[in-house]
């Protein structure tokens, strides 16, 4: 039992073990006074217990945009993009108190490039518990839904899952990993949940957040920037209207996706697709000395040049963009150091 958890129930059972000792009230008086007494008192406990436990309350959920903002900006790089496109989305759904649907970001992009840690972020920075509350829920497609042959048992569950919790908190955050990969009749199932209905079957979804992360349209991502690239164009040029309509088109039409042809794509319900832009050299230092920062340690340009300089870049005769971005930049540095 956690220690939080364990002090409140002593706090309980100190309460039980002061109330048997008035089992006869001496006079009406006395009762009343007792009585208002244990009121008074219950509401209190009220207050410490919601203090303690995880509850769907303003102590528990409370979005911080400037904490959102100095995070996007210290520890993502080489995404200037989602960073804006991220701030502003996450900002006005969280300001909005009567918002016409669910929050549905769709991340893109390739291995290492920040869409895991964005959810990360965008989950810190909402949720007192972070990545670790009750009320954020993280779906693998091939560890949750491995078998497409039982794509309408996975859809029944799914379902009930997302209505249950929602049920116990309209501010659910539902982040779905290697979306790519699921069962297009499963993906289809989610639809309803992200519409602009104002309930169904009783439940508002319309506080809920959905998180999608895909490497789907990731070619098309870095063919653009390799373009840019070429172009003698600097990166930060790049805007979403350079990226937008490629990306959606190719995420809809790609049919070895299960985004092929999606329904909630067709009907418009992703109010953002996020392209993240594979990561250079620069942005491979960065990630190495924001590690040594977060591991308490001073940073050290020398060893943050030589892991990015261990790393993989492609394509093979320019070597622009690292493979695998800064996914293995933690296993490097224990290496180096």
């Amino acid at each position: 039992m956690k220690p939080r958890k364990r002090h409140v129930l002593l706090l309980w059972m100190l309460v039980c073990s002061g109330m048997t000792e008035a089992i006869e009230p001496i006079s009406t008086t006395i009762a009343v006074g007792m009585a208002a007494t244990l009121t008074a008192f219950l509401a209190s406990y009220q207050n410490i217990f919601y203090y303690f436990h995880e509850c769907c309350r303003p102590e528990w959920i409370s979005f911080n945009r400037t904490a959102l903002e100095a995070d996007l900006e210290s520890k993502l790089f080489g995404q200037h993009i989602a960073s804006r496109i991220i701030l502003k989305a996450v900002n006005g759904f969280m300001k909005n108190e009567n918002p016409k649907k669910p929050l549905v970001l769709s991340l893109h992009g390739w291995t290492g490039t920040g869409k895991n840690f964005v959810s990360k972020l965008i989950a810190e920075n909402i949720y007192k518990e972070g990545m670790d509350s009750s009320f954020v829920h993280v779906f693998t497609s091939t560890l949750h839904f491995p078998h497409p042959s039982q794509y309408l048992t996975y859809k029944s569950q799914l379902q009930q899952w997302i209505k249950g919790n929602v049920s116990n908190c309209e501010r659910s955050m539902f982040i779905f990993d290697e979306m790519d990969k699921m069962h297009p009749g499963l993906i289809d199932s989610i639809k309803p949940y992200l519409d602009y209905y104002d309930k169904l079957d009783g439940v508002s979804y319309r506080k809920a957040i959905f998180i999608f992360l895909s490497n789907a349209g990731g070619d098309s991502i870095i063919q653009t920037a390799l373009n840019f690239w070429k172009d003698g164009r600097k990166r930060e040029e790049m805007e979403l209207k350079d990226l937008e309509t490629m990306l959606t088109l190719a995420v809809f039409n790609n049919n070895q996706s299960g985004f092929f042809h999606a329904s909630l794509i067709d009907k418009n319900l992703v109010d953002f697709f996020v392209p993240f832009l594979p990561l250079e050299y620069s942005h491979v230092v960065q990630c190495a000395l924001a590690e040594m920062r977060a591991r308490g340690r001073k940073p050290d340009w020398g060893v943050a040049d030589k892991v990015a300089k261990d790393l993989v870049y492609f394509p093979k005769t320019e070597g622009v963009f690292s493979v695998k971005g800064c996914k293995t930049i933690v296993s490097k540095l224990d290496y180096y150091t």
